[in-house]
């Protein structure tokens, strides 16, 4: 049997792929964990983009990724997009596995690049040098449940996938 032979692999719709990624239930699991994960993340987000909180905002970040830790401008661009903008649609439910992943992966990212050198825990009583991964394996696990089950209950996700 040579190449030509081979039968093709049916191509998946744009549409179906839309619709899984969109695909939720009415539970109210995924809405909790979700508006969890976005109003913790948000706030660093709008540090890193716009100075709020207390943040050095867009520049003043860019500048610590790059100069300072070594980052490539591109990831440091991506972490900033997908803790504000990831936040923003964590707490909307607007492509909630999309900006889950891109949350979860920014916190695994900078566990492992700036806080498992300080052991497991949170410096809650200032007995070590930095902030251990506690936080971060939290942070992480509820972006992975939200990457398996979608939004949940009151999402845009939810709205757009029954109509």
């Amino acid at each position: 049997m040579d190449a030509s032979q081979i039968p093709a692999a049916p191509a998946a719709s744009a549409t179906s792929l839309v619709r899984h990624l969109l695909a939720t239930s009415r539970e109210w699991t995924p809405l909790v964990l979700r508006l969890s994960l976005g109003a913790m993340i948000f706030p660093h987000g709008a540090q890193k983009l716009l100075g709020w909180f207390g943040g050095f905002g867009f520049t003043g970040t860019m500048g610590f990724f790059t100069d300072t830790m070594g980052l490539p401008y591109v990831l440091g661009l991506l972490a900033i997009v997908a803790e504000f903008f990831g936040g923003i649609a964590l707490l909307a439910g607007a492509l909630t596995r999309v900006a889950a992943f891109g949350v979860g992966t920014t916190m695994l990212v900078a566990a492992l690049t700036s806080h498992v050198q300080h052991g497991f825990f949170m410096n809650w009583f200032g007995a070590q040098e930095g902030e251990g991964v506690e936080f971060f394996v939290l942070a992480v696990g509820i972006a992975a449940a939200l990457v398996a089950s979608g939004g949940g209950r009151y999402s845009v996700d939810r709205a757009l996938i029954l109509r």
